[in-house]
């Protein structure tokens, strides 16, 4: 008795159909594709060994976290000791100060940072007159282009004892003031500086958002007699929602990530109980030490990626659950 041929799946079915000839291998598609498209290859060569260098190879020097390091014997000679270098930054004495300063300064900065480049694009977006437009925009932004360093200079100029800010307040009685020099003013002077080199920038975003909203939804909504501020809350709003929740999701991911280079510029000895973060402290311990401690400086860089990876991966967790806009 013959066997019965099994029918095939819908899985395979198609690619039984297909001749054979056509049926290539994926690499010689591959390899055709380089040669006819070769230009655009060499083009994206230089981003792929930017990232293999500066991104994917250092990935290598992690194990210094684990290791006590020494550059004499290298990266694989220094002896093991596992998870020793975090111990020793979790019951430091000034661990619990330094998170608070990190968490606090970057909460803020996102409390304060985040929602004023959306109040920003839609108070643009129903302006008129485009002259005035653009020249809010251009002002605007233009300080995002300012160097850290510049920017930082500039600052200090503004908050010195004969700064603009003390001439302001010494016509009406009070200073002068010395802004740096008082802990309590530190996080205010970073988080609004922050706030107005960024918030230009930010607002392009949310302008082009709102340019990919559907005109016909205001015209009927107008027709309909809604004023702005219902068009705002029932069309703008939702509207650029999505885009929104990925710049949350963004910024929650970097919270213990506050930027070195503008903290150490404007930190000094006085200050230093409120402006000591996590970045800074890895300076200290490492590059800025007598006896550089560079494993304790990666556990350090290390423990602050893990919680980084935490934060992004819940924080995307939720918004897929609650609103079904995420980043993967």
């Amino acid at each position: 008795m013959q066997a019965q041929e099994l029918p095939l799946s819908p899985a395979e079915a198609p690619a039984a159909n297909i001749p054979a000839y056509r049926r290539t291998s994926r690499w010689k598609h591959m390899r055709k594709s380089i040669r006819r498209d070769w230009q655009l290859y060499v083009l994206l060569m230089p981003p792929l060994i930017y990232l293999a260098i500066f991104k994917y190879w250092p990935m290598y020097g992690v194990q210094i976290a684990f290791r006590n390091f020494n550059p004499v014997d290298g990266i694989s000679g220094s002896p093991w000791v596992g998870l020793r270098h975090f111990e020793r930054f979790v019951t430091s004495y000034n661990f619990w100060t330094i998170m608070e300063n990190t968490l606090v300064l970057n909460i803020y900065q996102l409390a304060a940072g985040f929602p004023l480049p959306i109040v920003l694009a839609l108070a643009l977006n129903y302006v008129r007159r485009q002259s005035f437009k653009k020249t809010v925009q251009m002002v605007s932004y233009a300080p995002h282009f300012i160097s850290t360093v510049v920017m930082c200079g500039i600052i200090l100029q503004f908050v010195a004892p004969i700064g603009l800010i003390n001439n302001l307040l010494g016509m009406i009685g009070i200073g002068p003031i010395f802004f740096m020099n008082e802990p309590q003013y530190w996080k205010s002077i970073y988080v609004w500086s922050g706030v107005w080199q960024n918030v230009g920038f930010g607002c392009i975003i949310y302008l082009a958002a709102l340019a990919g909203i559907d005109p016909t939804l205001h015209e009927a909504a107008i027709v309909d007699g809604a004023n702005k501020l219902q068009r705002i809350r029932d069309i703008d709003l939702p509207g650029i929602i999505p885009v929104a929740i990925i710049l949350f999701i963004l910024n929650l991911g970097t919270l213990l990530d506050t930027g070195f280079e503008k903290v150490l510029l404007l930190q000094n000895a006085l200050n230093l109980r409120t402006s000591e973060t996590i970045d800074t402290y890895v300076y200290h311990v490492s590059l800025a030490s007598n006896f550089p401690q560079f494993s304790l400086a990666a556990a350090v860089g290390l423990f602050k990626a893990v919680i980084g990876l935490i934060l992004i991966v819940s924080a995307n967790q939720i918004a897929r659950r609650f609103r079904a806009t995420s980043l993967w």
